[in-house]
């Protein structure tokens, strides 16, 4: 993707194969967050349906959502929500359980980081299977919130999790797609 500032983010990422195992191409988006101008315009480009937008709050997925969803978050000038692995947050939670290859983990947030009614932009780095977004929507909305969109710099279409959160009746925006695993 060519972004409105004419940077190609795609020519960013790095691409190393066979991890975490044989036959996976694992999009690594280090080296696009380490690029100052490759940062700059990720979040340019994540935040630009969202202007003007009515959102209370815009969650992030640990890790990586953090700081892409950190950086949203302050320019649309709305707080932060992290969504963390079970056992991380140090007040009350609640928690969303999702399907793992071999077994199951648990999301979290705050109990009270999300009221009824709340409007939420949901921030990763990439959507593959879309299991741990789906749990963070489904999280989101049982604290009664209502999640606007979820928003990924990559998407592995071929893995089908941006279609698995279109069918939850959730907007989807990415920035990039690239094809296999």
């Amino acid at each position: 993707m060519n972004t409105r500032a004419g940077l190609d983010l795609k020519a960013l990422i790095r691409t190393i194969p066979d991890y975490p195992k044989p036959g996976v191409l694992f999009r690594d988006v280090t080296t696009l967050l380490a690029n100052p101008a490759g940062l700059r315009a990720s979040i340019d480009e994540l935040i630009w349906p969202f202007l003007g937008a009515p959102l209370d709050h815009v969650a992030g997925i640990e890790a990586r959502g953090f700081i892409l969803g950190g950086a949203v978050a302050h320019e649309l000038g709305r707080g932060f929500v992290p969504i963390r692995k079970k056992g991380k947050l140090p007040y009350a939670t609640i928690g969303q359980d999702y399907e793992l290859e071999y077994g199951v983990d648990t999301v979290e947030i705050h109990a009270d980081a999300i009221g009824p009614g709340d409007k939420v932009l949901l921030v990763d780095d990439l959507v593959a299977t879309g299991g741990t977004a789906d749990a963070a929507i489904d999280l989101i909305r049982k604290s009664g919130g209502e999640v606007v969109a979820a928003c990924f710099v990559i998407d592995l279409p071929d893995l089908g999790g941006a279609e698995r959160l279109r069918r939850k009746g959730v907007t989807v925006h990415t920035l990039l797609a690239f094809e296999g695993e």
